[in-house]
């Protein structure tokens, strides 16, 4: 297993250092004085052919002479000598590897060169794994294990960091050394040739001793491996992530430090929002936000209260909190009755509490209790300012002892100088988070409560939309392909809204006229008024060319705009081939909003959707929301939600609504277009006109990616989510002739999937679970009918009775990150046992396995689930009995037929 490769590399028992040297203020000096001295218990190898020994440790002249093979190699040698020296650690079986050296992509062509010949190298080697090149190396403090020629070694905890920058990493453990802030693992990656961020988070996700990750990102490959494994584990574990270059010139310098070119910063935002993950901005917020999320502190929504000494900076804390969309907690009278109660008559009276600046140690602590035991309240913010009365030390000494007696969390700001630092080292001591400023604390805790935010809404259970095309796709995508796509590269206004109109959305029907006489026949054919617009190849924003006239009422109007037209374009694009002009007819647009809706594809992370505002002015607001195929309603309606224009859409000031659920319904339909479609490079319509009543698409044009219409690619392999598996729905007949329909889960399912557990004895429950599940909630349903499709999936068998359908029965199978064995699990409810619906989800479940390239199903029971046994049996599992009265069965799918 790949993943698991990476043992290699973070747990090595024997370590080579190739390329160190008597230097000790060199990257090997220093890296051989990080592990030697740091207390790592494992043995190190220095190899430098021209050493008989560094620091007085025997040196070995190449990695073959070594006494015993090493787990891990670390290459800090001229860029030149590294594709030979990967080649020697892999024919000596050493499968780990990080390259230090620099001088690869980011050095330019020559640099790509060479790191395409340490791919080769590798490639020879099935079980090596690099990180590097261009690396500072990685840190593991529960191993006491520095394998890198950074400074000093963090505390033991529970963050993993990784960086593409070495640079940010030293300041990182500086800042984290100062402030107590521990990490479970710590690594630059420096280039990412091989080991990237996915496989990363897919090893830490594992790892119980991580609970956060923190990212720190320049650009990403490997997209669809990143999106698979941040989602798989976002849910459970928060990963932050910083993005530098987020604008075109700081995008540049970043591709120059990295190599790799950089996609725009929206759809990194799209990319980062869809996988659940908490984007900051601020680089200083990486830091605030690790301590926050280090310290294990995650408050559970974002309604704040803030206790202080001074009414400044209560006003400061409020207004961060306000701009960032935060809640400041109006106490309960319980809690007001408490605080009067104890507090001096002069204090604030509502939220900020303010305690007055003559407040004890005592006090403060007191006000903060009682304050936290108000059930409105997921956090607090505890202010002091220096006064002349004030005990900074003595005060979070108070607070810090409180605070071992709640799990909420609490944030605090010692505001001011040396007399501050004191207490706040008790705090770094006790595992509370301190901030200078009001405003840094906001951001952390904003932060973090937005991205509790982001995952409800990611996992909000969307309606069913009940989606029927006219035509088959599949047969609609051989004409298009065959007949259509080949004719341009920019396809013509008919041929674009004639795909859009297949797919089920209402377009106007342009009709080419070659001549002033043409155009007025058509005219009256459709009936005024109608719209013209110019008709050729190579002009694609008409406007811009004089090239759109719209309301035209007459014949008159239409021959002295068709010249006018012809004339105009002909002027301002000399080099255009002009076939004369089209004629549509005019679409009442009052009571109307215009949209923007498309699609790109972008180089790195495939085919992207767009909505915004429409028509001329699309560019210039740049309200927009960018999100990936596949979509369902709830996404759809949460990017139409985003949008600054979307009162209007629901009618403002007296305006008629629009009919959002058809434009709902349009942006699901375009999905279904997007995912089918990798030939189509960017799909334009602007305007679609939304009216209370209808959707319709006044203008489209598609660009067609010719490359891959000459060289058709993998199915969805231009997505970086996979879709719905369509291909998977099937019907079986029961053992008494009853159809049942198998087919993947999705999340419209979950009042279905709710009522199938509902449904169960007790028995069945444990039977599939082996413990007392309790699964009636949301957050818990979510994790069984939201999955991704590229390492789990669920077949339901789903039945019609009286009209409505149910789910009955229910196969799971969960791959590991490298999709090579699967575990599965089966539930069916007690009515619908012993009709051999178990036999047939099983056995499709096998075929789905090896659709899938999995060479393992593996399984476990109890002893009692007799027909389930009986099952395995029959499809030819190995079966097991264990002692502790559990059946653990296997099934090898490797040279099966199908």
């Amino acid at each position: 297993m790949a993943i698991k490769k990476l043992d290699s590399i973070f747990k090595p028992k024997r370590i080579a250092l190739i390329g160190v040297s008597n230097n000790p203020e060199s990257v090997g000096g220093i890296t051989l004085r990080n592990l030697v001295g740091g207390g790592y218990n494992g043995v190190v190898y220095p190899v430098n052919p021209k050493r008989e020994a560094v620091f007085g440790i025997p040196c070995y002249p190449d990695v073959k002479s070594l006494p015993k093979v090493p787990d891990l190699a670390v290459i800090m040698t001229a860029a030149k000598l590294v594709p030979t020296l990967v080649r020697q650690c892999g024919e000596a079986g050493i499968n780990g590897i990080i390259i230090m050296s620099a001088g690869f992509k980011e050095a330019g062509e020559d640099g790509k060169k060479l790191e395409a010949q340490v791919k080769e190298e590798k490639s020879k080697f099935p079980d090596m794994r690099i990180i590097g090149p261009n690396c500072l190396g990685i840190l593991v403090p529960g191993l006491s294990m520095n394998v890198s020629f950074a400074n000093g070694m963090p505390e033991k905890g529970h963050v993993a960091f990784i960086s593409q920058s070495g640079a940010l990493c030293t300041s990182v453990l500086d800042w984290a050394y100062e402030s107590h802030i521990g990490f479970s693992y710590f690594v630059s990656i420096g280039n990412s040739m091989d080991v990237n961020f996915g496989d990363l988070i897919d090893y830490f996700g594992q790892d119980p001793n991580t609970k956060s990750i923190v990212l720190y990102v320049e650009s990403l490959s490997h997209a669809r491996t990143f999106m698979s494994a941040a989602r798989a584990f976002s849910r459970e574990k928060p990963i932050i992530v910083y993005k530098s270059g987020r604008f075109p010139e700081s995008a540049a310098a970043a591709a120059s430090h990295t190599g790799a070119l950089a996609s725009e910063d929206s759809i990194y935002d799209a990319v980062f929002r869809r996988a659940g993950l908490a984007r900051v901005y601020d680089f200083g917020n990486i830091f605030d936000f690790t301590d926050l999320v280090g310290r294990r502190r995650i408050p559970k929504g974002n309604r704040l209260a803030i206790v202080t000494n001074a009414g400044g900076p209560g006003v400061m804390a409020t207004d961060s909190l306000i701009s960032w969309g935060g809640k400041l907690v109006k106490l309960s009278e319980s809690t007001m009755q408490k605080l009067n109660e104890y507090l001096p008559p002069f204090w604030s009276h509502g939220n900020p509490v303010d305690v007055l600046g003559d407040a004890t140690p005592e006090r403060f602590a007191e006000a903060t209790k009682i304050v936290l035991e108000d059930e409105k309240v997921d956090a607090v913010l505890v202010l002091l300012t220096p006064q002349a009365m004030t005990a900074p030390t003595e005060t979070a000494e108070a607070i810090a002892e409180m605070a071992k007696k709640t799990s909420k969390t609490i944030m605090t700001g010692w505001l001011g100088g040396a007399s501050m630092r004191e207490g706040i080292q008790v705090f770094n001591k006790a595992g509370l988070s301190s901030y200078p400023t009001p405003e840094q604390a906001i951001r952390a805790f904003m932060t973090l409560s937005h991205y509790a935010e982001n995952q409800e809404m990611l996992y909000e259970t969307p309606k069913e939309v009940p989606l029927s095309f006219e035509y088959d796709r599949n047969l609609l995508r051989e004409k298009y392909l065959k007949e259509v796509f080949p004719k341009a590269k920019i396809l013509n206004e008919d041929d674009s809204k004639m795909l859009i109109n297949d797919y089920g959305i209402d377009t106007t029907h342009p009709t080419p006229a070659a001549t002033d006489d043409e155009a007025v026949k058509i005219s009256e054919k459709k009936g005024y008024p109608v719209v013209m617009k110019i008709y050729s190849p190579d002009i694609t924003h008409k406007s811009d060319v004089g090239g759109v006239a719209l309301n035209i009422k007459d014949e008159e109007m239409v021959r002295a705009t068709f010249r006018n037209m012809v004339k105009t374009a002909a002027e301002k694009r000399p080099d255009a081939k002009i076939d004369g002009v089209t004629i549509q007819r005019m679409v009442d647009n009052k009571d109307a909003e215009e949209i923007i809706l498309g699609i790109k594809k972008d180089p790195e992370f495939g085919t992207v959707m767009l909505v915004g505002m429409g028509g001329t002015s699309a560019e210039l607001f740049k309200d927009k929301r960018l999100e990936f195929p596949p979509l369902n309603e709830q996404l759809a309606r949460q990017m139409l939600q985003s949008l600054k224009i979307y009162p209007l859409l629901e009618g403002y000031r007296g305006a008629p609504a629009k009919n959002i659920d058809k434009l709902v319904e349009v942006l699901i339909r375009m999905s279904y277009l997007a995912a089918d479609y990798p030939e189509i490079k960017e799909l334009d319509i602007n305007p679609l006109i939304v009216t209370p009543n209808d959707v319709i698409a006044l203008d489209a044009r598609i660009v067609v990616d010719e490359e891959v219409l000459a060289t058709p690619v993998k199915e969805y392999s231009h997505l970086i989510l996979r879709p719905y598996p369509e291909s998977l729905i099937t019907t079986k007949e029961l053992k008494d002739g009853s159809p049942v329909t198998l087919r993947p889960i999705k999340p419209e399912d979950e009042p279905m999937w709710l009522d199938l557990l509902a449904s169960c004895s007790k028995e069945s429950i444990y039977h599939r679970f082996r413990y007392d599940f309790y699964f009636d909630s949301h957050e818990v349903a979510t994790q069984f009918c939201f999955i991704d499709y590229d390492r789990e999936i669920a077949i339901v068998a789903e039945v019609e009775q009286e009209g409505k359908k149910h789910i009955v029965g229910v196969g799971r199978l969960i791959a590991d990150p490298d999709v090579e064995v699967m575990e599965y699990a089966i539930l069916i409810t007690d009515a619908w046992q012993k009709k051999e619906l178990g036999y047939i989800i099983t056995e499709y479940c096998m075929k789905v396995a090896k659709i899938r390239g999995v060479t393992k199903l593996v399984a476990e029971t109890t002893r009692d689930n007799k027909p389930m046994i009986s099952v395995f049996r029959k499809l030819n599992f190995k079966i097991r009995f264990n002692e502790d009265s559990t059946v653990s069965v296997k099934k090898e799918l490797n040279g099966e037929s199908e």
